[in-house]
């Protein structure tokens, strides 16, 4: 599951036809109508709840609009969704400590857990953030998914965002 972009648009990896198309249109609706992205990004997850990037884009446009409590339940939801698909418990400070994964639905958890953080400073939250920061560091201390665990801190991620 990369998601890379291509001269064709986004590579979502494989998804089911219906879901992929959904997607694309959600991105291409994100450039003018973010509401109308948002009503695409729900459809695909109708269509497959367990379509990780269906989570990905919908957090995504949330916070880009600033819908923060949006934002915060849809990565959530992936974040859950994402965990049980890679065989982990829901509760990410359960998670398999020191794993560093680098692809799948376990790189997609990581990185969605940074993403939480990173919207939990955003609506002001810095125990959340801090939290959530200190299971990524834990889980992933190599900092495959985002930076080194050393780093990885409501304070630094305040310092990259705002510098």
């Amino acid at each position: 599951m990369d998601f890379s972009l291509k001269e064709e648009g986004v590579d979502f990896g494989a998804l089911p036809g219906p879901v992929d198309m959904l997607l694309r249109q959600g991105v291409v609706a994100c450039q003018s109508d973010r509401l109308r992205a948002d009503r695409l990004f729900r459809q695909a997850l109708d269509l497959a709840p367990e379509a990780l990037p269906a989570y990905f884009c919908l957090y995504r446009v949330h916070a880009s609009m600033g819908n923060l409590d949006a934002a915060r339940a849809a990565a959530r939801d992936g974040l859950r969704e994402a965990a049980r698909q890679a065989g982990w418990p829901a509760d990410p400070r359960r998670w398999p400590q020191s794993q560093s994964p680098t692809e799948g639905p376990a790189r997609f958890a990581l990185s969605t857990l940074q993403a939480l953080a990173h919207i939990e400073l955003t609506r002001g939250d810095r125990e959340a953030a801090q939290a959530l920061f200190d299971i990524l560091a834990a889980v992933d201390p190599a900092g495959r998914v985002g930076r080194p665990a050393s780093s990885t801190s409501a304070d630094a991620a305040v310092t990259a965002v705002w510098d």
